[in-house]
This record gives C-alpha cells, structure tokens and sequence, in this order.
C-alpha cells in the first residue's frame, strides 16, 4: 500500500499585512478562536532569512510559499513589555542590592546606604532601560523592514477543513493579502 503525498505534509493557511495592527488583531483572533500560539508564526528577522536562503529577498509575497524560509515564534506586545520591564528592573535592583550589602559591611550610615542604593540603582537602571530601548528597537526594525519589502507574513498551522476555513475567513477579515492554504513539507 502506498502512502498519499499529503500525508507528509501539514496543512497552513498565510497572508501578508500592512499594518502591524492588523496582524495583531487577526492572531488575537486566531488565538480566541482556538487556534493555538505554537501554531502561528512569523517571517524571521531579514538577516536571518538572507543568511538561510542564500540570497535577498525583494518581496515578501515571494516566500509566503517557501518552505525553506526561516521562521520566528509570535510574541505579543505585551510579552515585549514585559521583557523591557525585566531589562529596567533587574539592573536596578542588583544594582542597589550590592551597593547596599557594600555599604553596610563596611559600616555606613543610614543615610549612606540610602544614598548608595540610589546612585547604584538610578545606574542600573539607565543601563536596564538602555537594554529596553534596544529590544524595542530591534522589534520595530525587523517590523520595518519587512513592511519596506510589502509586509508582514503570518503563516497558520491548520489541522483540519475546518481550521483551514476559520483560518482564512480570519485573515481575509483582519485584511490580509493572498489568503490561501497551501501545504508545507513536515519537518
């Protein structure tokens, strides 16, 4: 008995945004529909795409179809904020912790100490927020640079004609661009 082609390929629906609102709100729909967060994703950053592919892209409508194009995982805005407001935090608080520990065994003042943990802190802080700033940054420019090349690309994982339905009526609603299924080799 011989196995059908398909039965080594999974199924996924994906389109192309303008507007990363867009692209938000059609996986936040995806996401309250069922649709589960490990099966969406995301074209990977333009450096990364190069690199793996060997050469440049023009459009990204040209790697919609590509089963060979590098991937990245969906991370929402607010894991992105959380994240930033790990960066400003953590440094502050080793920061005050350690000029605090120093000052009182070296037998400082109470207003020592408080001072200390401010100074200490202020600069962890500035070197926290200095992190943040460059992962937001890096997250715009990779947004950037794929809505330079024609838009961001959203690929759905699905499992069935009902997922494959839901999935495309959701995109095309959220104005997604070449809406369609298609399917990818198993990896």
């Amino acid at each position: 008995m011989t196995t059908p082609p398909d039965a080594f390929r999974i199924r996924e629906a994906v389109a192309y945004f303008d507007a990363s609102t867009d692209l938000e709100e059609a996986i936040d729909e995806l996401l309250s529909s069922g649709f589960d967060r490990a099966e969406i994703s995301l074209l990977a950053t333009e450096k990364t795409v190069e690199e793996l592919l060997g050469h440049q892209y023009h459009k990204v409508a040209e790697l919609e179809d590509d089963p060979a194009v590098p991937r990245a995982i969906y991370i929402p805005k607010e894991s992105i904020g959380d994240a930033q407001g790990a960066l400003i935090a953590t440094p502050l608080y080793i920061a005050a912790a350690t000029a605090i520990g120093a000052i009182v065994a070296s037998g400082g003042s109470l207003l020592a100490v408080i001072v200390g943990a401010a100074v200490a802190g202020g600069a962890g802080g500035a070197l926290g927020a200095s992190l943040a700033k460059l992962v937001g940054d890096r997250h715009a420019e990779n947004l950037q640079n794929q809505l330079e090349h024609g838009g961001l690309l959203l690929w759905v994982r699905t499992w069935d004609c009902g997922d494959e339905r839901r999935a495309v009526e959701i995109l095309t609603e959220h104005s997604g661009h070449d809406v369609h299924v298609h399917g990818a080799p198993q990896s």
